[in-house]
């Protein structure tokens, strides 16, 4: 793996085991910056997958569980693309309605979700271990809440 390469690799580890996450800083270089920066600081470890819909995605990246918490730096601007597609593995930012609103949160897609494409960052793509994020535990109703979520254990660079 080069140095470049490398330095744009994540390893996530769930429960279950190491799920590796290649970066997109072509696509989204803030957001890239930004999830580097909070996995320097831990800020991902032990936070809860609080939304996830059976054969959408999983959210996570909140540390209060709520869906409404962020980190302490400001919301991010969009940086949408239509170069790149929401397939399953891809690694969107989450944000409310507005379109610059993106802090922390992010979503792991279990499948297509064309409906997304260029309308909300894509900061990077599941390259191994998809077969832990199918086994994250899903929410319940159209909302997709869970009790008692699985939990991101850490996230480091490679």
């Amino acid at each position: 793996m080069s140095d470049a390469t490398e330095s744009n690799t994540l390893h996530m580890e769930l429960k279950s085991g190491r799920v590796v996450i290649q970066l997109r800083p072509d696509l989204a270089p803030k957001h890239v910056e930004r999830i580097k920066q909070l996995v320097a600081e831990e800020f991902y470890d032990n936070t809860p997958f609080h939304r996830v819909i059976e054969g959408f995605m999983a959210q996570g990246g909140d540390p209060t569980g709520t869906g409404t918490g962020g980190s302490s730096y400001p919301d991010l601007p969009s940086e949408f693309t239509r170069a790149a597609k929401f397939v399953r593995g891809t690694v969107g930012a989450a944000r409310s309605a507005s379109p610059h609103s993106a802090n922390s949160q992010f979503y792991i897609m279990f499948a297509p979700a064309p409906h997304l494409d260029g309308q909300y960052t894509i900061w990077g793509q599941v390259t191994e271990g998809m077969e832990h994020v199918d086994q994250i535990k899903r929410g319940e109703g159209s909302g997709g809440t869970v009790r008692s979520p699985d939990r991101i254990v850490s996230i480091k660079l490679a």
